[in-house]
Formats: structure tokens, C-alpha cells, sequence
């Protein structure tokens, strides 16, 4: 846990994250995603960008509705993935993309 709201939690993802710095932000109230309730997705992405503010640097502020976009927990969560020039982190960061990135680079459409 790395701090709590009276409406939203923020703690590490249990892998670890995808780079250091790398926090989501959950809604203490249940929904499946970003448009199932739009009033508890405001008031957690207010709360990540308080935090991303606080950081101040360059990120990414991502949320996933459904598996097509890869969302693999049925929670709302709100990724807060600071950024650096150069750091090699290809957004979304998902093995599909890598894929594709790579079949571009073959010249083959994947």
C-alpha cells in the first residue's frame, strides 16, 4: 500500500510494475471498469493525477475497458507509469503489441 483516500487506494502491482515508480490507483467502490460508473471513475482518476501532479514528470495514465483492450482484472484501476526519454517501455505493454512491433519491423502485418 502506498497511501490511502477515503474513496480510492493506490498501492504496487504485485509484479513488480513495468518500471520503477509504477503505482495504480483503485477505486475503494466496485465497478468492472472506466464506463460502468462514470462518477467512481472521476473520482479515482482525480486521485491519480493528484499523485501523477505530485511526481511531476513525464508518464503515462492508463486504464483498460474490457480484454480486446487487454484488461485482465475486472476491477477499475488506474496504472500511473512514470517515463523517461529512452526507456524502452512500448505502450501497452502487452505481448500482442510486441508482436506487432516486431512483424513491422519484418515488413509483415501481424
Amino acid at each position: 500500500m502506498v497511501r490511502e483516500w477515503p474513496d480510492a487506494l493506490e498501492i504496487g502491482p504485485r509484479s513488480g510494475g513495468v518500471n520503477a515508480g509504477h503505482v495504480l490507483v483503485i477505486p475503494r467502490v466496485h465497478v468492472a471498469d472506466a464506463i460502468e460508473d462514470p462518477d467512481v471513475t472521476a473520482a479515482a482518476v482525480r486521485r491519480a493525477a493528484q499523485y501523477a501532479a505530485e511526481i511531476g514528470t513525464d508518464l503515462n495514465l492508463i486504464t483498460n475497458v474490457g480484454p480486446d483492450a487487454t484488461q485482465t482484472v475486472p476491477h477499475l484501476h488506474w496504472h500511473v507509469v512514470p517515463r523517461t526519454a529512452g526507456d524502452g517501455l512500448p505502450l501497452p505493454w502487452t505481448p500482442q503489441h510486441t508482436a506487432r512491433a516486431l512483424a513491422a519491423q519484418n515488413g509483415v502485418s501481424a
